[in-house]
């Protein structure tokens, strides 16, 4: 019989929390009227743990009200666990303190907490909300991930769109939804859950990784499930983000200020960016550029020889990292902030983490040995496993000892051999191996290059925050995240990497704007905002149109700063098509990024309309100052709620002029006409 009394009752400012006797939550309710939001027709196990490849909810609970220690026992399992409960004026902290015996949980997750909230469905940042009422769980720690443990790579659910903004594999019941990115908070029939999770990975296990099937996730020493933490809240819903903030600051997590203001909440996290790859001859031309369209940002998309140690072209950066630094200077002086864009851990084959020394810390998907010894110059090698080695991949490369080895094929029978090896590849040295040397298959990328494993991951990251520091880079853009799949360790793996980056940039550069290729929830904390949508795919206003927009409403459910992604600003991009997109980051509210190259602004500035520049560079002078004018109208909260609607409707036109200072005329267009003005005027400081 399952018992049903109250064990203990924790509150906060807004919330009451209530746990029965079987350690299941019994009510999560709004302290003004007492309504409870659990959805009580489902479990709500306070923590469960998998013993065995089983999830055992406890079974009794009881609670120390002077150590404030919780006890769970999982009954014939034999296992208790303790929980250290704090209850906050706006959340409560539940911290797993002892299991014991601990060798045998592989897991734990917090949760599902089920609730009647079905309106809202934040599956990154795990809250949930309707008119009225939010309610959330926050992993407190970089090993408490995010959602439940649904695939033993810990790589949570993504349904990806295709490069026309349609889901193919999306579930009908998602569709709605337009696309999910995790389940840290997730739709069900009767609201939604919410859910936490935590794994033991003091042993090396093989596991289902980037369509290999036994890929070694290497043992990984952070004190197992002890230790994982997490916030449960409730509140207001319109509080919902104001209460996520004072969980960071309460709770030590990343909590970046921009300009002095929560990066979250901050109106310059949606500001736009010009991508112009200058150097440092150059370096004036692009800052002049980024001032004609009104903007605060210039970025890099590609200022590196190498990824790994992230050495700069020395054709764009002769004087490297103190050249780079000398462009971040004089832009800082003309109230422009530089940034630039990474791969995260993508190491080229020319990095020094690959030659003439590969560190032993690139990762490797698989390892078998030799059954010969070999000498410097043979060619195929005999192994005891193909396993490994079947798959072909963009660099096919084994290494032994300190040597790498590129391959052609594994035989198709034994005895197991490479075959085509060349010996010394990447500028490794040749040399004789012993019978029973370890032959590993280094982790590697379409992109061409080699990925890491947990600890490089960290080393990585820090050269990165390193080059921030003593360039004073205020942008970046962590892109290529998911190569942090190669640790084994799924979306911890990646929280590795920009943990490691954010606490290693001095204290002064944590409040730069930043993105990267996917989100996660722990990371939510560390990313200003996300700017998905590629230009490469379509025109103007085809490549990924659906796509961007659809991601307006992820924002909104994530409570995310809106981008709309990168757009390519070329010779044939008609002033039309500029105002089309601006009218959409107007009605979103939403930054984006143009990628252009650099035109003669000296040209520009001396004759912008002359019959040569308009033939050189098309329209772009004309769509720099329209960029002046809908960024600073924007920014200055010139558009009001019901016209912001108007804007949103990809099918119309506007055109927007200047009227006086901080005034415009805002024109309706249709088939090339325009239609009466809108007058619109500034309303709040930029």
């Amino acid at each position: 019989m399952i018992k049903t009394e109250t064990v203990v009752t924790w509150t906060t400012r807004d919330a009451t929390f209530v746990l029965g006797a079987s350690g299941a939550l019994v009510a999560l309710a709004r302290r003004r009227d007492g309504r409870s939001y659990l959805a009580s027709t489902q479990p709500a196990p306070l923590l469960q743990l998998r013993i065995a490849g089983k999830l055992y909810a406890p079974e009794t609970a009881r609670w120390n009200a002077k150590t404030k220690r919780l006890t769970l026992g999982f009954g014939a399992t034999g296992v208790s666990a303790a929980l250290a409960v704090q209850a906050k004026p706006t959340h409560l902290t539940l911290e797993l303190v002892e299991v014991a015996p601990k060798e045998t949980v592989e897991l734990v997750v917090w949760g599902p907490y089920p609730t009647v909230i079905g309106e809202t469905i934040g599956e990154i940042i795990g809250v949930v909300r309707d008119s009225e009422w939010a309610i959330g769980i926050q992993a407190l720690n970089t090993k408490t991930l995010g959602g439940f443990p649904g695939q033993e790579s810990d790589i949570e659910p993504d349904y990806t769109a295709d490069d026309t903004g349609s889901y193919p594999d999306l579930p009908d019941a998602l569709k709605k939804d337009q696309l999910f990115r995790g389940d840290t908070a997730r739709r069900t029939a009767f609201g939604s859950v919410i859910q936490c999770y935590c794994r033991n990975r003091s042993q090396t296990r093989l596991i289902a990784n980037w369509g290999i099937e036994k890929f070694p996730a290497p043992a990984f020493d952070d004190g197992g499930v002890v230790g994982s933490k997490i916030a449960l809240f409730a509140c207001p819903a319109a509080k919902a983000l104001d209460t996520l903030g004072a969980i960071e600051v309460a709770e030590g997590l990343p909590h970046p200020l921009l300009d002095g203001v929560w990066a979250k909440k901050s109106p310059r996290a949606t500001d736009s960016y010009l991508i112009v790859d200058f150097s440092e001859s150059t370096i004036d031309r692009a800052i002049e550029m980024t001032l004609k369209a009104g903007l605060r940002y210039l970025y890099h998309s590609s200022p590196f020889e190498t990824w790994g140690h992230f050495r700069l072209k020395p054709a764009l950066f002769p004087h490297g990292v103190a050249g780079l630094r000398e462009c971040v200077e004089r832009a800082k002086k003309a109230g422009v902030r530089v940034g630039f864009h990474t791969l995260s851990n993508f190491v080229t084959p020319n990095d020094p983490y690959v030659t003439p020394r590969p560190d032993p810390r690139l990762a490797r998907s698989g390892t078998s040995v030799l059954t010969a010894s070999i000498s410097v110059t043979q060619t195929e090698l005999r192994i005891a496993d193909p396993e490994p080695f079947v798959k072909k991949t963009a660099l096919s490369t084994v290494a032994i000892g300190e040597e790498l080895i590129r391959f052609e094929s594994v035989s198709t029978s034994a005895p197991w051999r490479l075959l085509g090896c060349q010996r010394g590849a990447w500028g490794t040295q040749a040399t004789a191996h012993a019978n029973q040397s370890a032959v590993g298959k280094l982790m590697d990328h379409d992109y061409k290059v080699f990925l890491t494993d947990a600890l490089l991951t960290q080393d990585m990251a820090k050269n990165i925050a390193a080059l921030c520091n003593q360039t004073g880079t205020l942008q970046i853009s962590l892109d290529g995240l998911e190569g942090n799949w190669s640790t084994g360790m799924g979306q911890y793996g990646r929280t590795l990497f920009t943990q490691s980056w954010y606490t290693s940039l001095s204290p002064e550069l944590k409040g730069q704007i930043n993105d990267a290729s996917n989100p996660g929830h722990f990371n939510w904390h560390v990313y200003t905002r996300m700017n998905w949508g590629e230009p490469w795919y379509a025109g103007f206003r085809e490549s990924q149109t659906l796509y961007r927009f659809k991601n307006q409403l992820h924002y909104s459910r994530n409570l995310m700063p809106r981008m709309l992604g990168w757009f390519a600003l070329r010779p044939e991009t008609t002033l039309e098509d500029a105002e089309w997109l601006l009218a959409r980051a107007a009605g979103f509210d939403a930054g984006f990024a143009l990628a252009t190259s650099l035109a003669s602004t000296a040209q520009l500035s001396a004759d912008p309309l002359s019959t040569e520049t308009a033939k050189r560079f098309g329209a772009i002078p004309a769509i720099l100052e329209a960029i002046h004018q809908w960024e600073t109208a924007r920014q200055t909260g010139a558009f009001a709620e019901k016209l912001k609607a108007e804007l949103r409707d990809n099918t119309r036109e506007f055109h927007l002029e200047p009227a006086g200072a901080n005034q415009w005329n805002l024109y309706p267009v249709s088939a090339g006409r325009r239609g009466n003005p809108i007058r619109l005027r500034a309303r709040k400081k930029s």
